[in-house]
């Protein structure tokens, strides 16, 4: 999102809410498509699409990260770039099946600024008030596809899931109930519990660590820590 695109979105007195473009019923696919029409915040005003979630719908993994990148804007699909590609072969290294996982992010949109020079499209981290706006998509997530076990990819995405005191260097790893109202409510009094969240390092944050090798492997090792949860 451009400076001026949110002065101007600002002037307008742009509402920052997603919830009344949730469709009353039916389930992933009427979402995903409530979503595309989404106008909750200014982001929709420069990405080239709503990125929803996808994946399987009876996913027990669920992996949440912060906004669609670039390529993820331009193809309308969740972890499709080079993050997508460290995800998925760390993933496959600590023995969890992308076939049965649901990717999505906090934030449906791209947001980004543009380089001084030339088009290429530079990522912007999305604000509270954006956050906070594109909350009510990522609960319909939870609630429809139901995981057993959540990773939170970033501070981002577990400040969305947690609340804002969450710190990724200080509560990787653990295992942290998922708040009861991300959690349908027939399934809680069934099981008892209300679900986990695993943090670790986004994959982005890896590719420009200076120190790739002992980052990727915390990833791994984090989400060895959802695989054990899910056996």
């Amino acid at each position: 999102m451009t400076a001026k695109t949110e002065r101007d979105a600002e002037k307008a007195g742009q509402d920052y809410d997603a919830t009344p473009y949730l469709p009353r019923r039916g389930g992933l696919p009427a979402h995903r498509r409530a979503a595309a029409d989404c106008q909750g915040c200014p982001l929709f005003l420069d990405a080239s699409g709503t990125v929803f979630g996808s994946g399987s719908a009876s996913a027990r993994l669920m992996l949440v990260g912060e906004q669609p990148g670039d390529q993820e804007d331009r193809a309308g699909e969740p972890f499709v770039g080079p993050a997508g590609h460290l995800l998925r072969k760390a993933m496959r290294e600590a023995g969890l099946d992308e076939r049965q996982a649901y990717f999505t992010n906090a934030v449906k949109h791209f947001k980004f600024t543009l380089a001084e020079r030339g088009k290429r499209r530079i990522h912007k981290p999305p604000s509270l008030r954006e956050l906070t706006a594109c909350r009510p998509w990522l609960t319909a997530e939870l609630h429809l596809v139901d995981p057993d076990v959540v990773v939170a990819l970033g501070a981002t995405a577990g400040k969305a899931l947690l609340g804002q005191s969450f710190r990724v260097t200080k509560d990787r790893g653990a295992l942290i109930p998922l708040p009861v109202g991300d959690r349908p409510a027939s399934r809680s009094a069934a099981d008892g519990g209300n679900g986990l969240v695993v943090a670790t390092l986004h994959p982005a944050a890896i590719l420009r660590s200076t120190e790739r090798e002992t980052a990727y492997a915390g990833l791994v090792s984090d989400l060895g820590v959802a695989a054990e949860a899910l056996r």
